[in-house]
């Protein structure tokens, strides 16, 4: 297998200079790190940033990490020698700048530029050196990364550690003599939030610091993570179950060592945390009356202006982010005892602001950036009605915590001189349901998001809720090589370059998942480790593991939607499980870490509730032993799921992770966890039960089958007591094909009932299943109802077409779009509940109000129906907001008057209303009627009304469409869905 990090495709690097056989292109020997057992020396002048000297510390034992021996740190350069590592900062080392000005080294593309970097192979570059391989930054940061992108290069992956992806041994190490420069991000500050990080403290505590609760020892972990991902900006732990980060003095000393940013996240102005410090303070700075002043700036101002004053002093030494404004203590809203009206809280919030920007000119002055204010909940709320944020101030905006931006910058937003940035989460605590345990946001989603506030003008800044770092290894991945270049990656693997997005040479997302798998567990394996992954999302899609619910999936409609669910979980994990076993022993731990562990538990999160919802509905159809079964298989798939998460903790990696992997933790909101279930008494008794695919007891609606579709029926026959039963069933036509014909059954057993198309005749019949009892002379008939299209006809048809009572439609697939105004539809792959959405871009483009037809890009399906009437389509809406605007999306059926349908665009933070269920299912559905007035071939359209609103599907109830959780399975489509 391919070493990870062989001529790997980095992030940020210019084009051109990381794509394979640079070598051979520039016809020069590469450069050896280390050949023959021995390593050359690396050379970092002793004047340089002190971040730098550690770093250079770090690419000493990635060299050892690879080739088995460490090569020395020099800080001077040797008299003699065949080869040299240099490393060094512009205008902070001598030798760097000495090669510049002999115009030995090429910066011009570097110099001046923000984190940027050039490693270069430079030939007889000082005296006594033949040859030596050259890693010049613009800033220390920009050094820095030019070192991990150097580890990358000869296969140590960022997730080195944290993952414990293997770094595969090699006697020679090498990297090519091509150029290799790294440009300016796209965004100025990339970080990270550890948030909710209760699973993170546990471990920590277990395996790193035991007296305490998220130490220096942890932080320098992640420091070194976040430099190797290229980021550089941290919101640390701020949980009263953690250490808060000030606690230990070590913690801002290291982060300035290692050269990251800190900052402090929305409740926690001017890097105080409030949970663990304010009561302190407070304490210690009694009213005269003796009481305990409250954190109300209306009440106590004073007191509160000394306590960040404090931390501005302590701190004002090192490279911070400061957050200005305030909100109450432990992410609660503001308080203001003196201020109830929403303009009088403005001027309380003006007055904070003013403050806190005077604390920070005479504690900090000039290095006091950068300055941050985030509209976060109720604070945007007061932002909107008229906080007066200085100019250069960075404005963050947030998402709804589910992935959708509320609010982006205006034309006179995107001019402030301070720039705008973004807080997203990618693992979130709160209303209406935590998603805390697995990565679980599809990566374009994302890239959606990102694309759009990038496109908006949010640059300076970029902070991601990790939660506890771990299971977001993907995800955070991701976040980081967009932050660092967003046109690396585009829409779809075609390219698409019109329009909006469409950039020369970029990938589609999921080229970002092959190459990131490879990178990790050889370039041999990441398609298939990127098709497992793009699977797994989408079906967190349909719905997160940590939302599920017993009740939400139908187990009777759509051939049992739910079971439909856990054989895609089913098959995804015996995919997984067939190539984990393909791989070197050493890959085994990361494997389980970042492929099978997520893809497993998911699984049985989804398979507990499917057999609780099954013994849910066995009790209400009066069945005896399977009532119990079910019971059974779902306490033991919960007992399965806690045996998975315990071997994470106990058992790979030796221990490693002892702690880190908790569905169920104490103090914070858990993934949903034993589901009740019910039993019954034991009877000696037997009797002969049936329920039909779409009727929770009975067989009254009748089994539909169609020859475009194919489609397979069930029917269960089920004992109503515990003792054996016999059965039998019979068919009334020879056609109709059953899985099996009878037996003997003690619990239940499921009979799938198919048609042979070539044997049953063209036209609409109708037909029979009968199902008898043998001891109890009980006989239960099955109705089918059976549609046989003539096949030529059916393929001479151009569009989809209904049956079942039902139209159902992938948005992705149309049979025409139309581009208008500057703006067009395009898919994004990997979005949404199917293969991909379709997305109107660009996301700046104007509304359109009024003249559809002319002026909206549009979407155009064809569809024919069987007859005719007036019936309700859903559109199935991705749930992005507008906080300032409005969603909507507007449709007619041939040239009849539009119909503009209106989506929410307002995140509440409630539970139970529009917005809570719009996150929880991941769509919003906006329904509207079409009236077909003739049977056979429509056009049903589509327009753009907002841009950057997404759909996923459309849904057209004819008379037959049952109630479910998810739409039904595609309609026949000669091209897209053919059938048969």
């Amino acid at each position: 297998m391919a070493a990870a990090g062989v001529t790997p495709l980095l992030p940020g690097l210019l084009a051109g200079t990381a794509h394979a056989a640079p070598a051979l292109r520039t016809g020069r020997p590469e450069f050896p790190l280390m050949r023959g057992g021995f390593a050359t020396d690396v050379f970092v002048d002793a004047a340089d940033d002190p971040a730098v000297l550690r770093a250079a510390g770090d690419l000493q034992a990635d060299i050892e990490r690879v080739g088995g021996v460490r090569p020395r740190l020099l800080h001077t350069v040797p008299e003699q020698t065949a080869g040299l590592v240099v490393i060094g900062t512009i205008g902070a080392s001598p030798v760097i700048d000495g090669l510049i000005a002999k115009g030995r080294l090429n910066v011009s593309r570097v110099k001046g530029s923000w984190e940027a970097s050039v490693t270069q192979v430079v030939d007889r570059p000082l005296p006594g050196v033949d040859r030596a391989l050259v890693i010049a930054g613009s800033d220390r940061r920009g050094t820095i990364y030019g070192i991990y992108d150097t580890s990358e290069r000869i296969g140590v992956s960022p997730w080195y550690w944290w993952a414990d992806v293997p770094v595969e041994h090699r006697d020679d190490v090498t990297v090519p003599a091509v150029p290799f420069t790294r440009h300016e991000p796209s965004v100025r500050y990339r970080g990270i939030f550890i948030n909710d990080e209760q699973n993170l403290t546990t471990w920590s505590h277990r395996t790193q610091e035991p007296d305490k609760n998220i130490g220096p020892e942890t932080y320098k972990r992640v420091f070194e993570l976040l430099l190797r991902l290229k980021a550089n900006y941290l919101w640390p732990a701020m949980h009263p179950y953690s250490d808060f980060f000030n606690k230990h003095r070590e913690n801002p000393e290291l982060a300035e060592r290692y050269g990251i940013v800190v900052g402090s996240s929305h409740p926690e102005a001017l890097l105080r945390n409030g949970v663990h410090e304010w009561d302190p303070w407070a304490a210690e700075h009694r009213s005269t009356d003796g009481s305990l002043p409250v954190y109300d700036y209306t009440v106590n101002p004073g007191v509160i202006s000394d306590y960040w004053r404090a931390r501005a002093r302590q701190n004002a030494i090192y490279e911070s982010s400061w957050t200005l404004g305030m909100r109450g203590l432990h992410d609660t809203a503001l308080e203001t005892k003196y201020a109830t009206t929403i303009p009088e809280k403005v001027v309380v919030m003006n007055d904070i602001i003013a403050d806190q920007r005077r604390i920070l000119t005479e504690e900090v002055g000039q290095g006091a950036e950068p300055q941050i204010f985030i509209p976060y909940k109720e604070v945007l709320d007061l932002y909107n009605a008229g906080v007066q944020v200085p100019d250069d101030v960075t404005l963050i905006w947030p998402d709804d915590n589910h992935g959708n931006m509320r609010q982006l910058p205006n034309d006179a937003e995107r001019r402030r001189t301070g720039g705008n940035g973004i807080y997203y989460h990618l693992s979130y605590w709160g209303r209406p349901k935590s998603y805390l345990w697995l990565d679980t946001t599809q990566p374009a989603k994302v890239w959606q998001e990102l694309r759009r506030v990038y496109e908006h003008g949010a640059d300076r800044m970029w902070i991601f809720n990790v939660g506890d770092v771990k299971s977001i290894e993907n995800g955070l991945s991701f976040a980081m090589d967009v932050a660092w270049d967003v046109n690396r990656w585009h829409a779809d693997d075609a390219g698409d370059a019109e329009g909006v997005g469409g950039v020369e040479g970029a990938e589609g997302v999921e080229g970002f998942l092959v190459e990131w798998a490879g990178r990790q567990f050889g370039h041999r394996h990441g398609h298939e480790i990127a098709a497992i992954r793009t699977e797994y999302y989408r079906l967190a899609a349909e719905l997160r593991p940590e939302f599920i619910a017993k009740g939400l999936l139908s187990v009777v409609h759509h051939g049992d939607e739910a079971a439909r669910r856990i054989s895609a979980y089913e098959q995804l994990l015996e995919r997984a499980r067939t190539l984990g076993a393909k791989l070197p022993e050493a890959y085994r731990n990361a494997y389980f870490e970042l492929v099978e562990y997520p893809v497993h538990g998911a699984y049985l999160m989804n398979l507990k509730y499917y057999w609780a919802d099954r013994n849910a509905l066995a009790l209400r159809q009066g069945r005896g032993a399977g009532t119990n079964r079910f019971a059974d298989l779902a306490e033991a798939a919960h007992s399965t799921e806690v045996a998975l998460t315990k071997r994470y903790n106990t058992e790979v990696a030796g221990g490693k992770w002892d702690g880190i992997v908790n569905p169920y933790p104490s103090q914070i909101p858990k993934a949903p966890g034993r589901p009740a279930v019910s039993r019954v008494a034991r009877q000696e008794t037997s009797g002969l039960g049936v329920a039909s695919e779409g009727n929770e007891t009975g067989t009254a609606r009748p089994l539909s089958f169609f020859s475009g579709t194919s489609d397979r029926r069930f029917v269960d026959v089920f004992n109503a007591g515990f003792l054996a039963a016999s059965w039998s069933a019979e068919v009334s036509h020879p056609w109709v094909l059953l899985s099996e014909s009878g037996g003997s059954l003690t619990e239940q057993t499921r009979v799938w009932v198919e048609i042979d198309w070539d044997r049953a005749p063209e036209g609409t019949y109708e037909a029979t299943v009968t199902v008898s009892g043998a001891d109890t002379g009980q006989r239960v008939d099955v109705p089918l109802s059976v549609r046989n299209d003539a096949e030529r006809a059916r393929r001479r048809r151009r569009g989809f077409v209904e049956a079942h009572g039902y139209v159902s439609i992938d948005a992705a697939h149309t049979d025409r779009r139309v581009a208008r105004g500057g703006a067009r539809w395009r898919t994004v792959r990997g979005l949404g509940r199917r293969s991909g959405a379709v997305e109107a871009v660009p996301s700046t483009a104007a509304p359109v109000t009024a003249d559809f037809a002319a002026s909206a890009p549009e979407l155009r399906y064809r569809v024919r129906f069987s007859g005719t009437g007036t019936f309700p389509v859903t559109v199935f809406r991705l749930p992005s907001l507008d906080e300032r605007g409005r969603r909507r999306v507007a449709l007619c059926l041939d040239d009849q008057p539009v119909t503009v349908l209106s989506g929410q665009s307002v995140a509440t933070g409630n539970r139970g209303d529009a917005w809570a269920r719009n996150v929880e299912d991941g769509v919003e559905r906006l329904t509207a009627t079409v009236t077909v007035t003739e049977p056979g071939e429509h056009e049903l359209r589509l327009f753009m009304v907002d841009p950057a609103i997404a759909v996923d599907q459309i849904v057209i109830d004819t008379g037959g469409l049952p109630v479910s959780y998810l739409a039904p399975p595609e309609s026949y489509h000669p091209m897209f869905n053919p059938g048969r």
